[in-house]
């Protein structure tokens, strides 16, 4: 049975038409499915009957099972989908005044290894299928509603959607261009570019191909201001060093949404959150247009890490504003469920054995 969840716009067209319907008919399906949320092919009225027995013996609306889903006492809510073969993945809804941004994950753990990450810690499965990438999305869509604001406007909760949770998205690029494709399409999400977001660690080719066939706005975590930290902080860096990484900003900025890209940097108690390294920091993206988005760092089991003092925080905040870049530090929500940006863990069966090798040489990273 095809699961209709793993096709955008084009792809469901394609299998359409191989059974002789009309692309019209497709994107009927797309908006059931995505714009109400509809599972149940009876239910799709509009739609003739034989198409309906149709797609009843050859295709199924499934997204992953919500496995639990937690409350935080400041409003963030998380779930736990599962994924199947024992692996689980974590998605984030926080609520704020003027927005509601869904925090979704793209693979079963991270093959990059991040030093400060809980995700990279369990290691790394596989990449997730365009169903579970937009199945967190559907799913989530259902739980909350829609907005209690503007009840007769059935307006959902959800308006902003990032591609921040576990995993790297640029390393799983085709589902999540697929799923990316479904958020902004009007017959499913309709979400605006400037409202969808992919985060990534710095995959430089990976970049030039979104900003060629997905622009949306783009945020890197970045974490360190030179080299040699980023290499250990950041492994993907011995890859593709902050040189080359500013540059494929800039070049994404020629077709992005945003004329900026937002630097995601964590605040690391004695290891990157010195005023020279600020000074550093402005140096090195000094020819992309920018806003930083400070982190204070999340703990989790095991980590070698602190988070950087309020004060150390205020002070490398001011030093960066003081040179006219837009700086915020990000207000940590949902961490008594674990919910904190870098917290998210889920359930990896890991295929890397990384637990099995690993050594953390925090001393080495300190300045």
């Amino acid at each position: 049975m095809q699961n209709l969840l793993d096709f955008d716009a084009e792809g469901l067209t394609a299998w359409f038409a191989a059974r002789g319907e009309k692309p019209f008919r497709a994107r009927q399906v797309l908006r059931w499915m995505h714009h109400f949320g509809q599972a149940d092919f009876d239910a799709m009225t509009d739609i003739a009957k034989s198409l309906r027995e149709m797609l009843k013996a050859n295709a199924v609306v499934l997204p992953p099972a919500i496995v639990s889903d937690k409350l935080s006492d400041d409003g963030t809510r998380k779930f736990l989908f599962d994924v199947g073969n024992g692996n689980a993945v974590e998605t984030v809804f926080i609520p704020e005044d003027d927005r509601g941004t869904l925090c979704i994950s793209t693979q079963a753990g991270c093959a990059l290894d991040c030093a400060f990450c809980s995700t990279g810690k369990q290691g790394f499965n596989r990449n997730l299928a365009v169903s579970e990438i937009i199945g967190q999305l559907w799913q989530a869509n259902r739980a909350l509603g829609v907005d209690p604001r503007h009840p007769d406007k059935a307006e959902r909760i959800i308006s902003n959607v990032v591609l921040m949770g576990m995993g790297e998205p640029l390393a799983n690029f085709e589902a999540a261009v697929a799923a990316l494709k479904l958020m902004l399409d009007d017959n499913a999400y309709g979400l605006s570019r400037r409202r969808v977001t992919v985060s990534t660690s710095g995959l430089v080719p990976a970049m030039d191909r979104l900003r060629d066939e997905c622009p949306v706005a783009l945020a890197v975590s970045l974490h360190a201001p030179n080299d040699k930290l980023r290499d250990e902080l950041v492994p993907i860096n011995q890859k593709y060093p902050i040189a080359e990484l500013m540059a494929a900003c800039q070049r994404y900025l020629e077709k992005a949404p945003r004329d900026f890209v937002t630097f995601e940097y964590v605040m690391l108690d004695g290891v990157n959150d010195s005023d020279a390294h600020a000074r550093e920091l402005l140096a090195i993206t000094r020819d992309v247009p920018c806003k930083f988005n400070l982190i204070p760092f999340n703990p989790f089991p095991g980590s070698p890490f602190r988070r950087s003092k309020a004060e150390r925080i205020r002070r490398f905040a001011d030093i960066l504003i003081q040179a006219g870049v837009v700086t915020t530090t990000r207000k940590t929500r949902g961490d008594d469920i674990d919910a904190a940006c870098g917290q998210l863990a889920g359930q990896v069966q890991d295929k890397t054995r990384r637990n099995e090798r690993r050594t953390i040489p925090i001393q080495e990273m300190r300045p």
